[in-house]
């Protein structure tokens, strides 16, 4: 991660379809940006079991990271949650992912964004992450930017461990680790989270970092 403090985001936000989506597959990232100074925000649709919700805002902690549920995916509500936090930097799943409840998300978050970059100017970036196993609809998903979470990756298994409901440790971190280590392999570091960045506006980052 760029230490230099010009570069490095002032605010993200995540915006996934489950509660342990942001930590599976940024979590890593998400807790060096915290750490870095930058105000990070998990927004994910709130859930019908209390425990789930629960257990997001738990993680989100343990990431340093703040708690946003919002009621239902559609358009408009996406719209007015990235007018209210107005992030530098957005990440979400794959336009192709395997899910589809990722892929619904991923559109309709890509739907609402050109009239709220045209008002506001924000998001500045846009990325997409990981998905199960690497691979989407369209086949794996490519290398793009490769972010080093190798001091970061005791917080990110500690973040996911917290949705205690789910099957952590026969699927997800088994799975976590993996991931972890094949882009970590890919820049020479322990373990690494790979990012897309996703045109807004007919526009692509420059930034060689998040």
């Amino acid at each position: 991660m760029d230490s230099n403090p010009a570069t490095r985001p002032a605010s993200v936000l995540t915006v996934m379809a489950h509660p342990d989506d942001a930590e599976l597959w940024a979590g890593g990232t998400l807790a060096h940006l915290a750490q870095a100074g930058a105000a990070v925000t998990i927004a994910v649709p709130e859930h019908a079991d209390a425990t789930r919700n629960a257990e997001a805002a738990a993680a989100a902690h343990v990431l340093g990271a703040a708690y946003q549920p919002y009621p239902t995916v559609n358009a408009n509500t996406l719209h007015d949650l990235l007018d209210v936090t107005r992030p530098e930097i957005v990440i979400t799943h794959p336009l192709e992912d395997v899910h589809p409840d990722h892929r619904h998300l991923a559109a309709t978050l890509t739907a609402a964004l050109p009239e709220i970059v045209l008002a506001t100017g924000f998001p500045r970036r846009v990325y997409t992450g990981d998905t199960y196993n690497g691979l989407t609809v369209d086949g794996p998903v490519a290398a793009h930017r490769i972010i080093d979470v190798t001091d970061t990756w005791d917080i990110k298994m500690r973040a996911l461990a917290a949705h205690a409901s789910q099957p952590i440790a026969e699927h997800f971190g088994p799975m976590a680790e993996t991931l972890g280590r094949l882009w970590g392999s890919r820049i020479g570091t322990r373990y690494g989270e790979n990012f897309a960045p996703l045109p807004v506006l007919g526009r692509i980052p420059a930034a060689a970092t998040l």
